[in-house]
């Protein structure tokens, strides 16, 4: 006979089986959450004469392993006795690791992430397989740990979470992010953004307000994360105040690289990031970028003004897509020492109609910001372009706009764009370079809906430090996974979720003693996205 134990269906709690040929069932269930050890009784039914009932009586037998799943007999019976106790066999849901296993493998993440965090990779992991997977709360995945294969191996409990996060130091944090650069980046472009992520912290010196991306009346952190375009896969984050600006991130960025000795990189960089010094210190540095610059820079109006008509010509005409662009683009030496750069302008008739609006959308929330005393250091430049200050003692701060400024903006500069490159000569390469930044877009919607980061939950530096990190280490997982998934046709049928979702159904299970395990019938859905991943079908031992 045999007991299977079922903790796909169960979560490993309570089972009762009944053999047919005696009244004898066994029972198991977890007594010892802290331990997790999982006991085994031995149950039968007896009439009580005294009592005129049927009564129950359990004798424990022994206890599972918990690697293994095998029944180990209690020292209290005699050899023939543990000898005589049936066979177990244990249900595990191994769809979704076969091919987390396998991206991990192929990366070298498991391996660069045991060489920095050597006592707990594998309980980070685990739950960046759950983030992936189920993108819930971590303090919810002890319950999907219990029926699922994942590298820890045990089911990790709210309090151990806590604990493993708590220990990740930033000296493993930035060993594994050092190392993990210098194994994917190679000729990439790293697209450079950030977001905001909302947090009920009051116990975190960074979690400040700021502007928040998502529009919450929460204050924030802010999270910078490099992109490869070429291998889609994030290469690198950090974790800054909520209220530091995109400028002043880029330079922090740049003295965190110095001091970990990265080699010269390539920066895709929106026009958030631009200014006159990030510019000068990423060629003080010789990196190379491609940056998209504001229209307001008076430099780029002297440039444009400088075309003039002549952009409009057919020797400016371009077709890329479906999309009609007139082009012009120049070498622009920079600053004193003339380093060299391209700059590319861009007219696009049909997209100038709604630059108007974003310019005047824009505009409204200046003055708002200006009125009520909420100014940036980064939009100075704008409010001294675009409106006109008075302050008297009776009415106070009175704001409008400097329509002259405002009227030549939208006739000479609206429907431009200009891209400031140390690589592109060519203009279309520049413009799809830069475009397929978009990745970054991608990243963080994943980041915030699909493996749950739109709000921290946590409050202790240490704890959200550690969560940021795990919560990276997902990120690369469904971002290494989708990138195989775009180079096959797997990305038109399925999400990723979708994608290891339709492997839950594959299930191990795993017999006592000499019998091994077995894997359930792989379905025709499974083999072809196994096929398509290029990762081999399990087969039972």
């Amino acid at each position: 006979m045999k007991i299977v134990i079922d903790s796909v269906l169960n979560h490993g709690y309570n089972y009762n089986y009944v053999r047919k040929d005696t009244a004898m069932s066994y029972r198991v269930n977890h007594l010892d959450k802290k331990t997790g050890v999982t006991y085994v009784y031995e149950s039968s039914s007896f009439w009580d004469k005294e009592l005129k009932q049927s009564r129950n009586r359990q004798v424990c037998i022994g206890k599972l392993d918990p690697d293994s799943g095998e029944l180990i007999p209690s020292k209290r019976l005699s050899q023939e006795r543990a000898q005589s106790l049936p066979t177990t066999a244990q249900a595990t849901i191994v769809g979704p690791s076969i091919i987390l296993d396998a991206l991990s493998e192929r990366l070298g993440l498991r391996k660069l992430l045991k060489a920095a965090c050597p006592t707990h990779y594998a309980e980070i992991l685990s739950m960046a397989y759950y983030l992936a997977c189920e993108g819930g709360p971590l303090s919810h995945s002890e319950y999907w740990m219990k029926s699922h294969s994942h590298p820890a191996k045990k089911p990790l409990t709210s309090q151990r979470i806590s604990e493993i996060l708590g220990k990740i130091s930033t000296n493993e944090k930035q060993a594994f992010l050092s190392s993990w650069m210098k194994s994917i980046l190679e000729n990439d472009y790293l697209c450079y953004d950030i977001t905001s992520i909302s947090s009920y912290s009051e116990l975190n010196e960074y979690i400040r307000f700021g502007y928040n991306r998502d529009h919450e009346p929460l204050p924030q952190l802010n999270l910078a994360m490099l992109f490869g375009e070429k291998s889609g896969l994030p290469a690198y984050y950090e974790r800054i105040p909520g209220n530091i600006s995109d400028v002043q991130s880029l330079h922090n960025l740049l003295e965190t690289f110095k001091k970990l000795e990265v080699k010269s990189l390539h920066y895709v960089l929106d026009k958030g990031f631009y200014s006159k010094k990030n510019i000068d210190e990423l060629l003080e540095r010789r990196d190379q970028f491609t940056i998209s610059v504001p229209l307001h820079s008076n430099w780029i109006q002297h440039a444009i003004d400088e075309v003039g008509e002549d952009i409009h010509g057919p020797e400016g005409y371009r077709v890329v897509g479906d999309e009609v662009l007139y082009v012009h683009s120049q070498l622009y030496p920079w600053g004193e020492q003339h380093r060299r750069c391209y700059l590319h302008l861009y007219y696009n008739d049909l997209l100038r109609s709604e630059a108007v609006d974003r310019f005047n959308r824009l505009l409204i929330a200046l003055k708002k910001e200006l009125e009520s005393g909420t100014t940036t250091l980064e939009h100075e430049e704008l409010y001294e372009s675009y409106f006109i200050q008075h302050t008297t003692a009776v009415r106070g701060l009175k704001v409008s706009y400097n329509m002259d400024a405002v009227h030549m903006y939208i006739k000479k500069y609206a429907g431009f764009q200009a891209i400031l490159s140390t690589s592109f000569k060519d203009p279309i390469e520049a413009l799809w370079v830069y475009r397929n930044k978009d990745i970054v877009e991608k990243c963080f919607d994943d980041l915030k809906n699909s493996i749950d980061m739109k709000r921290l939950r946590m409050h202790t530096r240490e704890t959200i430090d550690g969560r940021l990190f795990v919560q990276f280490i997902a990120l690369i997982l469904t971002s290494a996974l989708r990138s195989k998934m775009r180079t096959s046709s797997l990305i038109e049928k399925y999400t990723v979720r979708e994608l290891l979702l339709e492997m839950e159904p594959l299930t191990q299970i795993r017999y006592t003693g000499k019998y091994g395990s077995i894997i359930t019938e792989v379905t025709k859905p499974q083999r072809e996205i196994l096929s398509l991943l290029g990762i081999a079908i399990p087969s039972s031992t």
